[in-house]
């Protein structure tokens, strides 16, 4: 039944492998690597099933001695016993070879082949003799309800007296009995005191009493004006009016919508004669030349957050443990306080289950030491897990390649996608900038051909684009250009023509901005697809927010899968990711986490404002210490 059986180290020597006649080696082999590359390289200790063509593998990792048992069966069958199996034979590795382990002798024979078949047929076996037992309903006499008995569905009142007026007793007879009782005399106690009263106060008064009649008569009004008149209601002060909504000052000294008229007569169809407030300040020339700054902790967070009283999250879990090993009980209070930290910071649910249950894994079985505490230790793994996910597996070095794909005379494609509002225009203008900042030429191709002011947003930019950086200043030559279509036409056409007229125009880079579109719009997404097959970019950027969570997740996947789905030849899938407003979510970083984890590709750009100059790199230990806090 089962194809393959592997003990493996973390370093890659193999200690036992059980292989069936009927499985190719290299096929075996294939899926083992497959296997350590996507699950095992990748911090993903979550993952415990992986599959690879027709197999299936599963995984358990031994975190005492560092070993990994692999198994491998067909992707069709339904073993439902793998899970015990795989738990009995890493008991029955470890027994067997504790001293050997301990020692660290690899390199000697593993004698394993008997113990193996004697697992694997208990497991079977087991299995059968499960399935086959009879399903019978449960007898009265077995059941919950049959070991009752009658005194205990009795509620008894004990000896507690009942005061009060007359209620429905739930109790037996003679309970009823004593309760009516005891109502009656109490009953006649008051008449007889109230009957006393009137006696006492109806007494003519006489020479040798001390009150007179006038006295009585006024104690007698006094006491039943008491009972009848209504308890005096308080006055309430009246509140204060509430103030009116003070006017908004606006950050850039204005007060009143004449600030804001920004229709100046003297802005004609071209260039302006005369530089309006809401043109960029040329001061901004020449502060983004070279790799873009990446973001400080400060940029990633606010103080807010850090007010927090020190431990924050973990306070509960603080105390030390000597010498001890982890064991499932000890990890999993501190892992749900961290799960939902996460959540909290905008990580996508599934995404933090896997990333804690990963943690899991890697802690189960380690040897704290004498200092070490659980929630610290914990915490720790985490974040080194974090910071290793949002490093890039691979280079991407866009100025490099820019000048690399000019040197055999080619221009350079960026191709911009995203769902609708996320702000790709506005970074792609922001990108344009940077680039023109290190002395490229840039043509934007406007292939968003279905929104309406979408040619008219991009015309804009290139405007304010120019007049940052003049002609005059470049020896006479544009630095940025438009290629535009207008409405209503192929997105995949204008893009291609676009490349066409930046080769012969000897333009750097080409960014093709492309309409914004919901991941379920089957036609769009077709559409797009369509675009990315017929002009293969040098790089696909997605671009969402930095607000999203669990929506993230969705996008990616969509995106990702569309672009598989509708490929004729080779799929191109995303390349990178442009997080945009970034400035607006305090210390929520969470999107970052989700979309990397995601995609297993690198955040390139980071939008933390609305000027051109606002464009980092991301820092992923700056995102991992705001995430943490």
């Amino acid at each position: 039944m089962l194809d393959f059986f592997a003990v493996i180290t973390k370093g890659g020597l193999v200690l036992w492998y059980f292989q069936d006649a009927a499985q190719q080696l290299s096929t075996s082999i294939a899926a083992i690597n497959a296997l350590i590359r996507n699950v095992v390289l990748q911090e993903q200790g979550g993952i415990n099933m992986y599959n690879h063509n027709n197999l299936t593998l599963k995984l358990r990792m031994d975190q005492e001695f560092e070993l990994l048992f692999v198994l491998g069966y067909q992707k069709i069958l339904q073993l439902e016993y793998i899970d015990k199996f795989l738990s009995d034979i890493q008991k029955q590795f470890r027994e067997r070879f504790r001293d050997q382990l301990m020692e660290g002798q690899y390199y000697q024979s593993f004698d394993f082949e008997d113990d193996y078949y004697i697992v694997l047929k208990n497991a079977e076996e087991e299995h059968k003799m499960v399935k086959q037992a009879p399903r019978r309903p449960r007898t009265f006499e077995e059941s919950e309800k049959a070991k009752k008995t009658v005194a205990s569905m009795i509620e008894s009142r004990g000896d507690e007296p009942v005061k009060g007026k007359k209620k429905k007793s739930k109790g037996t007879a003679v309970e009823e009995v004593v309760v009516l009782q005891e109502v009656e005399e109490e009953e006649d106690s008051n008449e007889n005191s109230y009957s006393h009263d009137v006696e006492v106060t109806n007494l003519n008064g006489t020479a040798n009493e001390l009150l007179d009649t006038e006295t009585l008569r006024r104690n007698l009004e006094k006491k039943f004006s008491k009972k009848s008149t209504p308890k005096a209601l308080k006055t309430k002060s009246p509140k204060e009016p509430k103030k009116g909504k003070e006017p908004r000052m606006w950050e850039m000294g204005g007060k009143d919508t004449a600030s804001l008229d920004f229709s100046d007569k003297s802005v004609s169809d071209g260039l302006p004669t005369a530089r309006p407030d809401f043109l960029p300040d040329p001061s901004k020339i020449g502060t983004l030349k070279g790799n873009l700054r990446g973001m400080d902790a400060s940029d990633s967070g606010s103080s807010g957050s850090s007010s927090k009283s020190s431990g924050g999250m973990f306070s509960a879990f603080r105390r030390l443990v000597g010498s001890k090993t982890l064991t499932k009980a000890d990890i999993e209070p501190v892992l749900e306080k961290l799960r939902d930290h996460l959540i909290g910071k905008n990580v996508a649910a599934d995404v933090a289950e896997q990333l804690c249950s990963s943690v899991e894994t890697e802690l189960e079985g380690k040897i704290l030491g004498t200092f070490d505490g659980i929630s610290s230790t914990v915490k720790t793994t985490l974040t080194d897990a974090l910071v290793r996910l949002l490093t890039p597996n691979r280079r991407l070095d866009i100025l490099r390649d820019v000048m690399e794909a000019k040197s055999i005379n080619r221009p350079y494609v960026i191709t911009f996608c995203g769902v609708n509002g996320v702000g790709k225009s506005t970074n792609l203008a922001k990108i344009s900038f940077w680039l023109i900042e290190n002395g490229f030429r840039v043509l934007i191709a406007a292939c968003d051909t279905f929104r309406a002011g979408a040619v008219e947003q991009l015309r804009t930019h290139m405007k304010h684009l120019n007049a940052l950086h003049p002609p005059e200043a470049h020896n006479g030559v544009t630095m940025v250009n438009l290629y535009e279509q207008g409405y209503g036409k192929d997105a995949a056409d204008i893009a291609r023509h676009a490349i066409d007229h930046s080769r012969k125009q000897q333009y750097d880079v080409v960014l093709v901005d492309t309409a914004g579109r919901m991941q379920d719009n089957k036609p769009l997404m077709r559409a797009l697809a369509k675009l990315i097959q017929v002009n293969e970019p040098d790089l696909t950027l997605f671009v969402g927010e930095a607000l999203v969570g669990n929506e993230a997740v969705d996008q990616l996947v969509k995106f990702n899968r569309a672009l598989a789905d509708h490929s004729t030849t080779k799929a191109l899938l995303i390349d990178g990711i442009v997080l945009t407003k970034f400035d607006t979510i305090d210390d929520k970083v969470g999107a970052a986490i989700s979309m990397t984890y995601i995609t297993k590709q690198p955040i390139v750009f980071v939008g933390t404002g609305q000027t051109y100059t606002d464009l980092r790199s991301l820092d992923a230990k700056a995102v991992v210490e705001s995430l943490m806090k």
